[in-house]
Order: C-alpha cells, then sequence, then structure tokens
C-alpha cells in the first residue's frame, strides 16, 4: 500500500482521541490553561454530560486578537519559550499545560469559540472552529475586564463513532465533577463554580495558600469528617517535599476513590501512590480497606517527566524509589505520632445505632475462642509500675462504687495522711480516664473528664503486644532457618533479576536468596517465623509486588500477618476478668504506645462518648 500524508483535519482529530478522550477530558485542558493564564476565578458549566455544552469561564490574563489566532493552531503554545540558542527545554516544565494540542483538538471534533479580552486591552475579539474550519477573527462583547469565556457545543459531532463510546450524561457529568475536585485540591487559592445543566453543583471560594487553607479546601470536597481524622504531613528528603494530609487508619473506606496525588500542582493518577499506601497502612488495615489522603509533592522540574501523554495525566520520576521512601516514610512517621488517636467517627457510628429504631448489622465481635491466658511477662511489670507511679491509680474515686477487692493489698494506709494531704493527679484527666468498670468481662469502661471511653480489652491488647514484637525484631533482627535442600524457584528473567537485586533487603527480613541462572532464583533460608511455608509462592508474590510497587510487601505482610497471629494469641483474652490497677495499665500502655487507636484488623480498640453526645442521646439537650 502507497504512504500518504494526512491532510491536517485528520491529524487533528487522531490527537483528539488522545487529548480528548470524553468531556472530562475536554474540561480539564479548559481549566488548566485558564490556571497557567493566572486565573483567581474559574466557572464551569456543562450541559448533557459536556456533550451537549461546556463553558469555561476566567479571569486570566486573557488573549489578544493576535494570540486568539494562533491559539487554535497545533503545537502553537505560550508556556514554552526558546532559550539564547533557540533550543526548547523540555525537563523543565512549569506549567500544567505546555503541548499546544487541546485546542485544536477540541475545535476538530466539536463547535469551539473563544472570546477573551486581554488584560489591559480595551476591545475583546473572538474566534470560532467547527469540525476544523477556522473562522476569522473578529470584535466581541466580554463581560469582565480581563479573562477568557471558552464554550464547547456538540463534543464529538465530527466523529460521530466516538459518540459510541461516550457513558450515559449522568456518568460523564460525575466524571466532570471530579475532575473540577481535582483541580480545585490542587489550587486552594482559586475559586471554582460548577453547574451541571443549569444546577449549582459545586461552589468553592478561594482558600488561603498553605496548610489550613488547603485543608479547609479539602474538607469542603472530601466531608467535615475528613478534615477531623486527617493528620498533617511535611517532610523533604534530598530536594523533594511531601505535604497534604492522610487519614487515620480507623477512617477508611472500601475503595481507593480518595485516594490523590499531586506533582508540582498537578492531578495525576500514579501507581506508585498505591503501592507506598499499601506499604505505609499495612499494619493498619485489612487489604480490602483503603485509607483516604491527599499528597502533594513538590519536586525539581527536572527529576519528573510530564511528557509520557498526552492527557499529561502520567508522569515519570527520575528517582521513584526516592518518591516512594518519602512517602511511605512520612505517612509511618505521621500514623506514629497520632499515637492512640482514633476517628471520630467511631463514635457518631456508634450514637447512631445506639438511637432508637437502629437495626443491627454484622459486627465484629471479639472471640473467647482460641486466646491462651494472659501470660505476657511486661504485662505485670506495667501493673506494678502505674499502681505504683501514678497519683490516685490505687485511691478509691468518689464517682464510682469500690469493687469487692478495693482496695488492693498494697494500698498502704500512711498515718498523718489526713493532715497534710498531697496533691494527687485525678486519672480522669488522663486522654483515656480513668476505669471505672469492666462490662461483661470483655470491655472496660472508663470516664474522662467530659465523658466516658469503652475498650476493647482483647483488641487493645493484641496491638500493644504486636507494637513490641515489631520493635524487638526490628532490633535483634529477623530469625532464620537453613532449607534442608536449598529451592529452585523459576520465574521470567527479568523478575528474577528485580528479585535478585533486593537480595540484601530480603536477607533482612530472613529471607536468603541469590541469583541462579539468567531465570531462576535460589533460596537457601526462610524466616523462621513462618515455618513450613510455600517458597515458590512467596517467590512469585515477591517478584509480583516489586513489579507492581516497587517493593517487596508480600514477605514483610507475611512476616505482620504471623506477628499479628502470635500477638493475638498471646494478649489478653475476651471473658479474662481485670482488676483496677490492671485495667488503668491497661489504658497508660494505650496513650503511651503508637497505633493503639486500632487492632491488627484495622478496627477501632475503643470508642469515646462526649458527655453532650451522651444527653442529647437521652434527651437532656
Amino acid at each position: 500500500m502507497p504512504i500518504r500524508r494526512l491532510p491536517p483535519e485528520t491529524v487533528n482529530r487522531i490527537a483528539a482521541g488522545e487529548v480528548v478522550e470524553r468531556p472530562a477530558s475536554a474540561v480539564k485542558e479548559l481549566v488548566e490553561n485558564a490556571l497557567d493564564a493566572g486565573s483567581r476565578s474559574i466557572e464551569v458549566q456543562a450541559d448533557g454530560g459536556g456533550l451537549t455544552r461546556i463553558l469555561v469561564a476566567d479571569d486570566g490574563l486573557g488573549l489578544s486578537a493576535s494570540e486568539l489566532a494562533l491559539a487554535i493552531e497545533r503545537h502553537a503554545t505560550s508556556k514554552l519559550s526558546p532559550d539564547d540558542a533557540g533550543d526548547y527545554d523540555l525537563l523543565h516544565i512549569s506549567t500544567l499545560g505546555f503541548r499546544g494540542e487541546a485546542l485544536p483538538s477540541i475545535g476538530s471534533v466539536a463547535r469551539l469559540s473563544i472570546s477573551s479580552r486581554a488584560k489591559g486591552a480595551a476591545d475583546a475579539h473572538a474566534i470560532l472552529v467547527e469540525g476544523g474550519a477556522v473562522g476569522e477573527v473578529s470584535p466581541s462583547g466580554f463581560p469582565g475586564p480581563h479573562g477568557a469565556r471558552v464554550e464547547v457545543r456538540d463534543l464529538f459531532y465530527a466523529t460521530p463513532a466516538r459518540l459510541k463510546f461516550m457513558k450515559s450524561e449522568r456518568s460523564e457529568a460525575l466524571a466532570i465533577a471530579d475532575e473540577i475536585k481535582r483541580q480545585a485540591m490542587a489550587h486552594e487559592a482559586v475559586s471554582f463554580a460548577l453547574d451541571l445543566d443549569g444546577r449549582r453543583t459545586l461552589r468553592l471560594p478561594a482558600e488561603s495558600k498553605g496548610p489550613e487553607g488547603r485543608l479547609a479546601r479539602l474538607s469542603a470536597i472530601m466531608g467535615r469528617e475528613f478534615s477531623e481524622n486527617a493528620l498533617e504531613i511535611d517532610h523533604e528528603r534530598e530536594g523533594v517535599r511531601l505535604t497534604g494530609f492522610a487519614g487515620l487508619p480507623t477512617y477508611n473506606r472500601g475503595n481507593s476513590a480518595h485516594q490523590y496525588l499531586f506533582v508540582n500542582g498537578r492531578p495525576v493518577r500514579d501507581r506508585l501512590l498505591q503501592g507506598a499506601l499499601r506499604g505505609a497502612y499495612a499494619d493498619f488495615l485489612a487489604r480490602d480497606r483503603h485509607p483516604l489522603v491527599a499528597l502533594y509533592l513538590e519536586v525539581d522540574p527536572a527529576q519528573v517527566d510530564v511528557n509520557v501523554h498526552p492527557a499529561k495525566a502520567e508522569v515519570r520520576f527520575r528517582d521513584p524509589a526516592l518518591v516512594r521512601g518519602l512517602i511511605v516514610g512520612g505517612l509511618r512517621h505521621v500514623l506514629a505520632g497520632a499515637g492512640h488517636r482514633a476517628a471520630t467517627t467511631v463514635a457518631s457510628e456508634t450514637l447512631n445505632n445506639l438511637r432508637p429504631g437502629w437495626s443491627p448489622q454484622t459486627h465484629h465481635a471479639p472471640s473467647a475462642q482460641g486466646f491462651s491466658a494472659w501470660q505476657m511477662g511486661g504485662w505485670t511489670q506495667a501493673v506494678q509500675a502505674a499502681a505504683q507511679t501514678i497519683p490516685g491509680l490505687t485511691q478509691v474515686s468518689a464517682r464510682a462504687e469500690p469493687a469487692q477487692d478495693w482496695p488492693p493489698a498494697s494500698y498502704d494506709h500512711q498515718p498523718g495522711m489526713h493532715e497534710a494531704p498531697a496533691p494527687a493527679f485525678d486519672p480522669v484527666d488522663f486522654p483515656l480516664g480513668a476505669a471505672r468498670a469492666q462490662v461483661h468481662e470483655t470491655y472496660i469502661v472508663a470516664q474522662t473528664r467530659d465523658g466516658v471511653v469503652i475498650v476493647d480489652q482483647h483488641a487493645a491488647h493484641e496491638r500493644l503486644v504486636y507494637e513490641r514484637m515489631k520493635v524487638e525484631m526490628a532490633q535483634g533482627g529477623v530469625s532464620r532457618q537453613v532449607l534442608l535442600l536449598p529451592e529452585v524457584v523459576e520465574l521470567d528473567p527479568a523478575e528474577a533479576e528485580r528479585v535478585a537485586a533486593r537480595a540484601d533487603e530480603l536477607a533482612a527480613l530472613g529471607l536468603m536468596v541469590e541469583a541462579f541462572g539468567p531465570g531462576a532464583i535460589l533460596v537457601r533460608e526462610t524466616p523462621a517465623l513462618l515455618g513450613e511455608t510455600d517458597v515458590a509462592g512467596l517467590i512469585r508474590d515477591i517478584a509480583d509486588d516489586l513489579a507492581e510497587n516497587g517493593q517487596a510487601l508480600a514477605l514483610k505482610e507475611r512476616l505482620e500477618e504471623v506477628c499479628s497471629t502470635m500477638a493475638c494469641h498471646g494478649s489478653v483474652r475476651a471473658g479474662r476478668r481485670l482488676n483496677a490497677p490492671e485495667m488503668n495499665a491497661l489504658l497508660r500502655q494505650m496513650e503511651a504506645t503508637p497505633h493503639s487507636g486500632q487492632c491488627n484488623h484495622g478496627r477501632p480498640t475503643y470508642v469515646e462518648l462526649k458527655l453532650a453526645d451522651i444527653e442529647r442521646l437521652f434527651g437532656r439537650r
């Protein structure tokens, strides 16, 4: 077949298939143009899911008459400038757009009209493009002092086949709303407005720059509960800075729809984030639960390639291991800093269930089966230390009835105590309060200064034991067992190379591997904690994790699962009767132990009910 040169109209329509996949793609491109123009206010209207009409109006710098004619030419852009030698540098992209394809691509498949007044200009002008046919620039009215109004009608009318692949109008409208939300989350100092089919859908006023304004914008989009349960992140490593907010582990969802990553102000979808989140939250969430996060990366433009895909929704980092390590390390640091804190939604869900008319749902109640006796050596020491060092712990509170075995035998009344009483710290002032009772030999009820705390004693102690086991394992290393016969695992050559390259990292986790030819791995030792294990399956899981996430998550998760099981069997079981010092010692250990607000499966270890909420529950407020 002979080679033919395609006409410009056909070339533009081919390009439009990459740049403008759906109405939300067109909105994305137009909003990014407005942001690059320095807009402080952006209004978007969409009818018929964006297929009938899209309007994006901004108050940016605007376009002059001569620039309007250039704007709809392919690969014409104001966002790249030549250097002294006349070369254009694609390694230092500081704007959202730079390819110069959006407007001509949209104009080739729709009816596109642009009206604009340049900043400082007296007159406004407009241009019309229909199915690739360009009209003349003409004078036009414009409502504002400067900016642009871009209107797109009958999207894909020039390519009817593309219309057959569109989803319902509702689905396309939801995609547009999601795109606006992502752009608004990335640029909190810009106000956004969205109308869908004439209905006011979104109104986001401009917020102040910085963490407070960003959290206010995130709260307006992701819900007020996010701001109440979000942890601020601000970490920097080797010139890469990570900021943003991550939700507490007990504040989670059943899918990953609420996970956002922004690179230099650009919303991106990157599998690196998925792997990093899985690694950071692996200790706290089941695999079918997902955290809520909004992370912002600031990196030298030379260290990230944004010219990967025409839609610019993907990026490629020069040092992905650095970025991944920064995300995992930053998240783990703030999660550890949260201490015993649990999500506020736990209490609200509990109160909702307590109100009349609620129907019981499936609950994860602790089981008394399979739990060994409470024999952790450090626990007795913690009880004794708590009784000796916490003032008021061994004293009877006037707000509680004494138990039959109260006071403990170690309590010694000193003569003369009443003559000069020493001021004592009341345990109710501790974050988790003072233990007042044990209910059904499973739950500890504690009183705080302004409410009540209910603790699942097994789940709480399981987390305490698990955290201690992790520390001991990190300090002493993972003990290994030598295989009687080394096992050879055959893999794809690329997979085998990836696994062999991480031999040192795997050795630190107790797995000794080495390359065995171009497509095989020889395993000599495995972690003793795993006992008899499927070595071949483990290596293949590790290879999959390295290919997808760049981390050997499979081995870490298996070790953590074993530690979790051991902690479960070694913790205080449901049905174990505790005395007051034991209950208070458990509360104090929870306050001092990171991540004690959730068990090893992501469920809360305690519920805190404020006194005001309880009073409303009984109609006192």
